[in-house]
């Protein structure tokens, strides 16, 4: 049994897997996000710990089987300040969280952002290290000099079960590191002026990184024995590539989850271009993920749920209430505080509904909602540079009605990625390649199902994309308009 734990931003998930791929069982928790008001979010790492060890008990459990190894996934970005053995020295900064915004606006404006971005492939977003160390660094310094790492969950997590301090080349991508040599990139720092703070990095392990044995201090959290191999990355955008069934130069991924995550794998890095996007390394050399991981998701249809009292089991229905067009309601869907990273950047990025009249109805509110979702994934998969087959999977993509809409909005066939959990999968089926274990990954990643475009759609999503980026170019001149309030 191989067991993939995976550490999101809603959820804390162990799944444990036979060596043919199947799911044998999995639990989960939920994640607590505070939010303090002022854009400010942060989460408790400890508290994070704890259910780690909790979910893994419990698969354990469930299961009857000891896994012949871990691999660890989960969200990136952020800041996890620990000490020298792994404990939080305060509460971890979100990804989510918009205290970065200033500071890439300088960026931005002074050049440093696209100048980063001819680099290596990056583009900065408010919510990863840079702009989060630069805010940390300017309001309260003595929390950096109290860290003594500056790390990603996943890593914070591998220290604590092995007591190595590493990390790896996906996460380390965005916004440091050389994307050809898999090195920090020293003029990067000099750039955008955060040299004094590179000593708070892990050193990023060769790719494909390695295994390290569970310490008793691993043991005593998970209740298994000390010794079992345990490997952290990549982080969650290329697992789930990985796990999803992306195996060949120009497959993508659409995920429809908190963000709307559109990836293409690659065999170069491109540093022309418009600076937007993710140039993210996979484990193998030679292979980057071009990844278009736009602010919206199901993250912006739980907003509008909110807002009329639903929640997501109501969607396909409130989805069947509505004809295609939304009755002439159309939306922007930006309503992250952190603005939009893809397939543009603006921090002052914000969701937009209009059309709206006294015949709008609850269920016209959502289709347009999840229409603009759906454009928003054809405008960044044809910024990712799709040749290839398109796998699709994430929490959004089990409403069969919203996962037709985006396949008849972009007019691509959707291969249904093997579920449960596809970011544990493709953690757990790079473990296996890292410790030796030998597998089927045909087996591991066979689609469920295709889900075909209805062609006769096709002119009428035609001419919503259009609207839609209409709507896109007038919006973004009203975002940096100085008669905001």
């Amino acid at each position: 049994m191989i067991l993939g734990i995976d550490l999101g931003t809603s959820m804390v998930k162990a799944t444990a897997f036979d060596l043919d791929g199947r799911c044998l069982g999995s639990a989960a928790r939920k994640t607590v996000l505070k939010y303090l008001g002022a854009g400010r979010v942060e989460q408790d790492y400890e508290f994070l710990v704890q259910q780690v060890g909790e979910v893994v008990r419990q698969v354990v459990a469930e299961t009857g089987r000891t896994p012949q190894a871990i691999g660890i996934t989960g969200q990136s970005d952020g800041l996890w300040l620990v000490d020298e053995n792994g404990h939080a020295t305060q509460d971890a900064v979100s990804w989510l969280d918009d205290r970065g915004n200033p500071f890439l606006q300088g960026w931005i404006d002074s050049g440093a952002f696209e100048a980063v971005f001819r680099r290596n492939g990056n583009a900065i977003f408010p919510g990863s290290h840079a702009p989060l160390i630069a805010a940390m660094g300017a309001q309260n310094p003595a929390a950096l000099d109290r860290a003594h790492t500056v790390t990603y969950l996943k890593d914070a997590i591998l220290q604590r079960l092995t007591g190595v301090r590493v990390t790896d080349a996906s996460d380390t991508s965005l916004p440091f590191l050389d994307t050809r040599t898999r090195q920090y990139d020293p003029e990067i720092f000099r750039i955008l002026g955060l040299e004094k703070y590179r000593r708070l990095l892990s050193p990023v392990m060769p790719s494909p990184g390695q295994a390290f044995p569970m310490t008793a201090a691993g043991s005593a959290l998970t209740g298994l024995p000390e010794g079992i191999p345990v490997h952290a990355g990549p982080f969650d955008l290329p697992a789930c590539a990985i796990g999803g069934g992306v195996r060949n130069v120009g497959d993508g991924l659409i995920i429809v989850g908190t963000t709307l995550a559109c990836e293409v794998l690659v065999d170069q890095v491109r540093t022309d271009g418009d600076p937007v996007g993710m140039t993210l390394c996979m484990p193998e050399e030679g292979r980057w993920i071009r990844a278009m991981p736009a602010t919206v998701g199901t993250a912006s249809l739980d907003w509008v749920l909110g807002m009329i009292g639903a929640d997501a089991k109501d969607v396909d229905g409130l989805l069947a209430q509505s004809r295609p067009g939304a009755n002439g309601v159309a939306a922007l869907p930006y309503f992250s505080a952190t603005g939009e990273r893809a397939p543009f950047v603006d921090v002052n990025a914000r969701g937009m509904l209009t059309g709206l009249n006294t015949s709008t109805t609850r269920a016209d509110l959502v289709r347009a909602v999840c229409e603009s979702v759906a454009y928003a994934a054809r405008h960044c998969i044809e910024a990712a540079g799709l040749t290839g087959n398109l796998y699709v999977c994430g929490g959004g993509s089990n409403s069969s009605t919203w996962s037709q809409m985006i396949a008849d909005a972009l007019q691509i066939p959707l291969h249904i990625s093997p579920r449960p959990e596809v970011g544990a999968r493709g953690a757990a089926m790079t473990a296996m390649r890292v410790v030796g274990i030998e597998f089927d990954a045909d087996a591991w990643t066979r689609p469920e199902g295709v889900i075909s475009p209805d062609k006769a759609m096709a002119a009428h999503y035609d001419r919503g994309f259009g609207l839609y980026k209409e709507m896109v170019a007038a919006a973004r001149p009203l975002w940096h308009s100085p008669f905001r309030l």
